[in-house]
């Protein structure tokens, strides 16, 4: 049985708003008197707001110099200027072959669905044109485990109506591709730097995304 459901993840999948994030949490991290690097950038990509301020200041030594209520407003601080810079976002900001894929499973009668850790997923996706395809959103709000715990792809097979094991997800994060697989799910990884990270398909960039026969990927039922 072909799979019945595809489950996209974000941030440097749909679009690049990963480079967004680096930039406000640099601004953060100068702000404080720490250098956020490319190198832990990497390192922060598929987590959420909270956990990656939570490795920035781990990392840098200070996390015990802050309270809860100051990390939730620093928190917040890089949120409003990430924010900020999401008013640009057109349709034309959507990453090679994203628009195409999305297209040809909407034609093909796949449900789609969105697995972001993002809390502006919404805004973000709204921004990009691309509600009409867009059958499940999961609120990261509402998890209690971030990637790579399984729960948000689960969470999103759910929404859609299907079982993991009738969904593939798509993941551009080591983190991300766990979650995937932990959940029963086919996982697809998009980029190079993933060739050796476990992953039923590995395509080198979104362009090849939109090359892909999804009636030739077998669900694992």
């Amino acid at each position: 049985m072909a799979i019945q459901g595809v489950i996209f993840d974000l941030d440097g999948v749909i679009t690049d708003t990963a480079y967004l994030h680096f930039l406000a949490w640099k601004a953060l991290g100068d702000s404080l008197g720490v250098e956020i690097t490319l190198e832990l950038n990497e390192r922060l990509k598929g987590l959420g707001r909270q956990e990656t301020l939570t490795l920035i200041l781990k990392v840098a030594g200070l996390y015990d110099h802050y309270t809860e209520a100051e990390r939730q407003a620093l928190a917040e601080r890089k949120n409003r200027t990430y924010v900020a810079s999401l008013e640009n976002l057109t349709p034309q900001d959507l990453l090679p072959g994203i628009g195409d894929s999305l297209k040809d499973l909407k034609k093909r009668g796949i449900k789609i669905g969105l697995a972001s850790s993002s809390q502006n997923a919404k805004l973000i996706i709204k921004k990009l044109g691309l509600e009409p395809y867009f059958e499940a959103m999961v609120d990261p709000r509402s998890l209690s485990r971030g990637k790579p715990d399984p729960e948000i792809y689960l969470k999103a097979a759910a929404a859609l109506g299907l079982t993991p094991a009738k969904c593939a997800g798509v993941e551009d994060a080591r983190a991300g591709l766990e979650a995937i697989r932990a959940a029963g799910m086919t996982a697809i990884a998009l980029g190079q730097s993933l060739e050796q990270v476990p992953a039923d398909y590995h395509l080198s960039s979104t362009r090849d995304l939109a090359k892909v026969n999804w009636d030739d990927i077998v669900s694992k039922e």
